[in-house]
């Protein structure tokens, strides 16, 4: 199964239907051209497997594959790379930021010097076979995240990537409205776009309002402060980091995927000189109100910096009565019962807590609500509203939301369908081979 010229094609392998493992494929002219490829988990098992979109449909067709765009460093879209590239053997793209994570990644497994990377920036516009490619900024919880303009000589795509519109993202571009909007008056076939906060109404909150609420919980806490969240939200890190600073206390960070991302975003001219992170071996030796750590495990994961704390076992940190932890982050659906146990543990040693809420926020999403997706509606203008990046709740929503805004057509596939956009719009279902391979770490 080929695309003729006449033919242009959607083919998701991963990420519909389901939250993470994105894995998208756009065919046409005998050539593909491969959009993220990331990891997910599977909690059915007994413990937690790290898993992955099998390639196998598309490693039969690698020379056809002209190249992999990889659109952010988060997990889900960039994590699989090192473990799947040897069945692809093809051209990677991505910004500087995105490439500190992944260069990590190709040292570990042995490839840094087989991959061919090539790093772009916003705005760049380039051919890769019969696309033709260009990059646009869009806010989002990972630095430099970029959504894609693929033309065709049969119609224009618009792969958004993970995307919220935040005014203040504080670190990076904000999007630039007058270039989306340039997209949506050339003429734009398809929108592929973020399902994950459809169901949502209103707007998500701003990256930047975070400092006001965070500084007022840490002036209140005595003891020590531990904060969780997701290791990858560099401008998050910025604002704690901030709030330290203002309450007196040295900041350092405990647990790996925390040091990757810092390290990146040094590396990348993403971290602002004299913001530095203290080494988390010297927060034993530090006073308890002088001590503020940020700690990976914020849902609940064994092994983790924040599990290991709740166990007091830890070697940097033990926790005493008066610490204080708080939840700079969301409960992702499938952790509830792991981060229940885990606050159990907390509150048994004494530590109180402090959890995201509506009325003080204290995490923002990543993901645009429906506000956000009626404006980029607006702006874009798409024949062809396709949701992705969801599970099928998500996705439905997504559909019936463009539906509600006037969008002539809407098509929630799954992984594995075949959404044919030229030289007629229709949907083949399950007309390509799909799976699940295990990543071991």
């Amino acid at each position: 199964m080929n695309p003729s010229v006449t033919d242009l094609w959607f083919l998701p392998l991963g990420g519909c239907g389901e939250i993470g493992m994105n894995l998208s494929l756009y065919g046409h002219n005998g050539q593909w051209l491969m959009v993220d490829c990331g990891i997910g988990f599977d909690r059915a098992a007994v413990g937690t497997r790290i898993i992955a979109p099998s390639v196998e449909f598309i490693a039969a067709r690698r020379q056809q594959l002209v190249g992999l765009l990889v659109t952010h460093a988060h997990e889900d879209h960039v994590g699989a790379v090192a473990h799947l590239w040897p069945e692809l053997k093809c051209p990677v793209y991505c910004t500087r930021f995105t490439h500190e994570i992944l260069r990590r990644k190709l040292v570990e497994a042995g490839l840094e010097k087989k991959v061919d990377v090539h790093i772009v920036e916003p705005q760049l516009r380039h051919q890769l076979g019969h696309f033709d490619i260009q990059w646009f900024d869009m806010t989002h919880s990972a630095p430099e995240s970029q959504a894609l303009m693929i033309r065709t000589p049969l119609g224009n795509i618009f792969h958004t990537g993970d995307w919220k519109i935040d005014p203040n993202p504080v670190v990076g571009a904000k999007i630039n409205e007058a270039s989306l909007r340039a997209l949506g008056k050339e003429g734009v076939l398809a929108m592929v776009c973020d399902s994950t906060n459809a169901m949502l109404a209103g707007h998500s909150p701003s990256e930047g309002i975070l400092y006001d609420n965070l500084l007022r919980h840490a002036q209140q806490v005595k003891g020590r402060i531990i904060v969780a969240c997701f290791g990858s939200n560099v401008a998050r890190l910025h604002t704690l980091a901030t709030v330290a600073l203002a309450t007196g206390r040295f900041p350092a960070l405990l647990g790996r995927s925390l040091h990757n991302y810092y390290r990146a975003a040094k590396a990348s001219g993403l971290w602002p000189l004299g913001r530095d992170f203290v080494d988390a071996q010297h927060l034993g030796y530090l006073p308890p109100k002088e001590v503020f750590a940020v700690a990976t495990g914020s849902q609940g994961e064994a092994g983790a910096a924040l599990s290991r704390l709740a166990a007091g076992s830890h070697p940097a940190l033990e926790l005493a009565p008066g610490d204080c932890v708080i939840f700079s982050s969301r409960v992702i659906p499938g952790n509830e019962e792991s981060l229940e146990n885990l606050c159990a543990s907390l509150k048994a040693k004494g530590v109180d807590l402090i959890l995201d809420t509506d009325t003080t926020p204290i995490h923002a999403s990543g993901h645009p609500a429906q506000d956000e997706l009626r404006v980029m509606y607006d702006w874009i203008k798409p024949h062809v509203s396709i949701p992705v990046h969801g599970e099928n709740q998500h996705l439905r929503a997504h559909a019936g939301f463009a539906k509600s805004l006037g969008i002539p057509a809407q098509i929630a596939g799954s992984n594995g369908d075949l959404i044919t956009l030229a030289p007629n719009l229709g949907t083949r279902r399950k007309a390509a081979e799909f799976g699940r391979v295990e990543i071991k770490r």
